[in-house]
């Protein structure tokens, strides 16, 4: 039996260059965190939604506009971010985001080790809340 694949599906229907930039960033997300969660919210008439990937909470979205494909970490002010990937809503007290124009490169390495950070922060605000 096969299982739906939304955000494959999501993914597919962009066949420019945005489809190709979240299908790398997906490559990416699924080897840095084999156990990701994937699914696509806030569908409604008119947007099909947006990829998300999960671990305890949302890792991030990628959402693909006109111009770029933006890369959103809720918690994003509070992870290491040492080879400097955040470039997008810099000035936000919670949420960082990564924006990739279309001829943008995104170091790999770097970019699963913020999803590995992303998840350890999710599973230490998840214990906080059940220590509660």
């Amino acid at each position: 039996m096969t299982h739906p694949d939304p955000v494959g599906e999501r993914l597919e229907a962009l066949t420019d260059w945005r489809g190709d930039t979240l299908r790398r960033i997906r490559a990416l997300i699924q080897a840095a965190l084999p156990a990701v969660q994937e699914s696509v919210k806030w569908a409604k008439a008119g947007s099909p939604g947006v990829p998300v990937w999960e671990h305890a909470g949302i890792l991030c979205t990628g959402e693909p506009h006109a111009r770029a494909v933006k890369l959103t970490f809720p918690r994003g002010a509070s992870l290491p971010d040492p080879a400097g990937l955040f470039n997008a809503s810099l000035d936000g007290k919670v949420r960082r985001a990564i924006d990739l124009p279309e001829e943008a490169t995104l170091d790999g390495a770097a970019f699963g080790d913020l999803i590995r950070a992303a998840a350890a922060a999710n599973e230490r605000a998840q214990a906080a809340r059940k220590s509660r």
